[in-house]
């Protein structure tokens, strides 16, 4: 659990010892005249002519095999909205931070000034050429979808919207772990989403892909079904026959999931939900509803929130440093959804697993039930885990550039790594 912090504690975080939290480290040494000559010129001609000669030779000679690029233009910062591109960096720097802290991936934060769809892709790829992949950040729907979308295609480097399969990727896993303990198979479940947004219309489609069919979404103005008229083409992917109204589309249903704000759906909707229901309240920092609000309509309820002060917290950093750890290290050219429901998979076992003594110093002595159904964040276990599933799975699906892979012994590299 953690404890309250003041604005000054924070302010004083991001300026001392030195502003910002970010810095570039050199992996050579430059000691010497001759150093110099072989980090800069002369010297440095020569895997500049190597990788002239074949581009693939930028992952031999460069750091390109381990840098991520986090991208934003800031007009979705979670909680603070469309504060602009300048005004995101903190948080830029941030994911820069987990990116290096939990899965030793390097990363440059690039604040984009630029809303315009055209004019934003066309950045990115320019300056695509130094990364090995690309972690977009706090890009508002819809824009973000096209933005994502058209970068996949045009670019040979894995591309990935955090805000959305993040997301659907850790949620994913807390639905494999819950359904089983409800002993509900995925295809008899009744899920209900609240929120058309980026990050619910990508759990959305994973959900589906995971084995989901009866699903419901919801928008500010209510279900999204089919007698309506005012549905974008993304949330036309979701539209129902089945039901018009929120109480109907709670009745019987086995899972919500809320990815849209304080309030949005009722302790009385949650009332007509199955006996034991999954209930995932993630609006941030004030979920849609407190546990303890569910709790008095449905005590067996299973509950997740995005907040580190309850149990279960839907926490991105389960899945994205680990995820462009295994695709970087294939050097992959996307990321495919067979990649993002293995992650899911390696993430829901690990739960399973009993904590290890450095995280009972942290969490206490939790235990995979109802209030456990995801990982402790600081489970050092998940690079292994997660980045072995996704580096495999890349190498099965044809994606990854490097062939000759042994999972074994990647795992055991990982193993190290930790």
């Amino acid at each position: 659990m953690s404890s309250k912090i003041t604005k000054n504690e924070a302010l004083d975080y991001h300026r001392v010892p030195s502003p910002g939290k970010v810095a570039i480290a050199t992996t050579t040494k430059l000691e010497s005249q001759r150093d110099l000559s072989l980090a800069y010129s002369p010297g440095v001609a020569y895997p500049c002519e190597e990788i002239q000669a074949d581009p693939e030779l930028a992952y031999e000679y460069t750091s390109k095999r381990n840098l991520v690029a986090v991208i934003s233009n800031g007009t979705a910062v979670l909680g603070l909205g469309d504060i602009g591109a300048l005004a995101s960096k903190p948080v830029m720097e941030g994911k820069a931070v987990l990116f290096k802290k939990f899965a030793a991936v390097d990363s440059f934060d690039i604040e984009v000034d630029e809303t315009d769809i055209d004019k934003f892709c066309n950045i990115v790829k320019a300056i695509s050429p130094t990364f090995g992949g690309i972690n977009l950040e706090d890009i508002k729907a819809p824009e973000c979808f096209e933005i994502e979308k058209r970068l996949i295609e045009e670019l040979d480097i894995p591309v990935m919207h955090d805000d959305q399969h993040g997301t659907a990727i850790i949620t994913t896993a807390a639905l494999m772990n819950a359904s089983e303990m409800m002993g509900k198979k995925l295809e008899d479940m009744k899920v209900v989403v609240v929120g058309a947004g980026a990050s619910a219309i990508a759990c959305s489609t994973m959900y589906k892909e995971s084995g989901i069919k009866n699903l419901i979404m919801c928008d500010s103005k209510g279900v999204i079904h089919t007698g309506r008229t005012d549905l974008n083409k993304y949330k036309l992917g979701f539209v129902t026959d089945k039901v018009t109204t929120m109480e109907e589309a709670f009745t019987d249903a086995d899972m919500v999931l809320g990815l849209s704000r304080p309030g949005s759906f009722t302790k009385e909707l949650v009332s007509l939900m199955a006996e034991e229901p999954i209930v995932f309240t993630l609006a941030n920092p004030t979920p849609e509803l407190f546990p303890e609000e569910v709790r008095e309509v449905k005590p067996k309820a299973i509950i997740g929130t995005g907040r580190s002060d309850f149990p279960n917290q839907v926490n991105n950093v389960l899945g994205f440093p680990f995820i462009f750890r295994g695709a970087l290290d294939v050097q992959t050219k996307k990321i495919n959804m067979t990649m993002k429901i293995a992650a899911a998979k390696a993430i829901a076992d690990l739960a399973k697993e009993p904590l290890t003594p450095d995280l009972i110093a942290l969490f206490g002595n939790l235990k995979y039930g109802r209030e456990y159904i995801i990982p402790a964040p600081f489970d050092k276990r998940l690079m292994v885990e997660v980045s072995s599933a996704v580096a495999n799975s890349a190498v099965e699906t044809g994606v990854a550039r490097v062939k000759d892979f042994d999972l074994a012994a990647y795992r055991k590299k990982l193993s190290h790594m930790v």
